[in-house]
């Protein structure tokens, strides 16, 4: 959904009390709060969505988030704690792809509804450095 959409469909893999951040790995691992994009609710990943889509004027491009290693590493109190590698690719049209960002995935998934739907999920990326705007999810 994320890479070739629809992107509106995105927020419904999370519950709707859901927690969402891409953080850098010294924050995450200082347990320092700071993101650069940070969502509470499903709600927050909607509009998230809404402001990709109607809102934000950027020059036209193609992402890939390619997703490795994926790793359960177990289920407490309900919740699936699993671990995955990302890189994500972006391609403009007129240049050369590069890679816009790489890191981990730490998800705590659970059932909900009749369907398992991610309840938390940190993006956390291994530089302290991004490009001058994250304009999709990672």
């Amino acid at each position: 959904l994320l890479n070739d959409g629809p992107l509106e469909e995105w927020p419904g893999l999370f519950c709707e009390d859901c927690f969402y951040a891409v953080i850098p790995r010294d924050n995450h691992e200082a347990g320092l709060p700071l993101a650069i994009m940070r969502c509470e609710s499903r709600g927050m990943l909607e509009d998230r969505v809404y402001s990709v889509r109607e809102t934000m004027v950027y020059e036209p491009r193609y992402i890939r988030h390619h997703i490795t290693n994926i790793q359960i590493l177990g289920e407490q109190d309900g919740l699936i704690e699993s671990t995955a590698n990302y890189t994500i690719i972006e391609t403009l049209m007129d240049e050369l792809p590069k890679i816009l960002n790489s890191g981990k995935y730490l998800d705590k998934i659970k059932m909900d509804d009749g369907q398992y739907r991610f309840a938390e999920k940190y993006c956390v990326f291994d530089s302290i450095l991004v490009p001058n705007s994250i304009i999709y999810p990672a």
